[in-house]
């Protein structure tokens, strides 16, 4: 009809052979096109790693996620760790929305005896948006995130979700509605012991005769002597606290007995789930143990009583 003499062979061709021939790879290599996918700009955080220079106050921060159960969602466990003294929080929230999440960082962030300066974390949106962004702002915090391929940037709390919230945890599904327990348990029990009570080891980088450098694990201490052995630790401290109050929480009670009393909670907590669930690590405790008791007032991190 309109003179296109190079579309006759064409008018011999069933339609449906016509699909077939637009499958080969000869028509594909020459119709289809390739573009890069353009990222999208994130203004919120900056994509750097913190220096902390020996200050403590500069968080690491990461989720951990209970695993579904079909389409049912499990608990989520927020991880918060100082570099310097590894100073660790560990909170759980049901969802990781802004309506739930805000709410447990305020908490966690009340729960640090020494002011915090850093918040760094992944690239997740749970953490990089901005209710967040603005609640760290009105905390004179600087929000910082990874930076592309360098997957290290976040691997001291990577390396705590492991050692710390999946030991006592474990993998199984734990509905959300049990979050506002194990919440408690870790504000009672757990952030006490690790804080207090559990040694962690500190790295010492050595040079050898060529220049090279690399990190030795040959200091293992509680990141509160980590703490009181920094250089006038008393300027890091939050207004109103001092290391007294916080010695009345160290002493209170021995390694073992603090240990065999975070423990009996986890059994406690882990018998009130309503479906079952296996105790990830199973400890003996003393027959001969007794509590001792603090007063809540002597505590700045909520209720520390048994």
């Amino acid at each position: 009809m309109f003179g296109k003499k190079e579309y006759v062979k064409l008018t011999c061709i069933s339609s449906s052979h016509l699909y077939n021939l637009r499958g080969t790879r000869q028509y594909r290599s020459r119709s289809t096109f390739f573009t890069k996918t353009k990222p999208a700009k994130v203004t919120i955080g900056e994509r750097c790693k913190p220096q902390p220079y020996g200050k403590p106050g500069y968080l690491r921060v990461d989720t951990v996620h209970q695993g579904d159960l079909g389409r049912n969602k499990g608990v989520y466990h927020i991880n918060m760790v100082d570099e310097v003294t590894q100073w660790e929080i560990v909170g759980a929230v049901e969802k990781i929305s802004e309506q739930y999440l805000v709410p447990l960082l305020l908490e966690l962030l009340k729960q640090y005896p020494f002011v915090i300066i850093g918040f760094h974390s992944d690239n997740g949106s749970e953490f990089i948006n901005k209710i967040v962004a603005k609640l760290l702002n009105k905390l004179l915090i600087k929000q910082t995130k990874s930076r592309a391929r360098h997957c290290n940037d976040n691997g001291l709390v990577e390396t705590k979700n492991g050692a710390v919230i999946r030991k006592h945890m474990g993998y199984a599904h734990i509905p959300q509605r049990y979050a506002s327990p194990i919440n408690k348990f870790y504000r009672n029990h757990l952030n006490v012991y690790l804080n207090y009570h559990r040694p962690c080891g500190f790295p010492t980088v050595i040079t050898d005769k060529k220049g090279k450098q690399k990190k030795v694990y040959n200091i293992y201490q509680i990141p509160y002597l980590q703490l009181k052995s920094l250089e006038h630790a008393e300027q890091y401290l939050k207004k109103g606290i001092t290391f007294e109050m916080l010695d009345r929480i160290a002493y209170a009670r021995s390694d073992n007995e603090c240990a065999a009393l975070m423990q009996r909670a986890k059994v406690e907590l882990f018998k009130s789930f309503n479906h079952k669930l296996q105790l990830p690590t199973t400890y003996a405790i003393p027959t001969n143990y007794y509590a001792i008791r603090v007063p809540a007032s002597d505590s700045i991190s909520g209720s520390y009583d048994d």
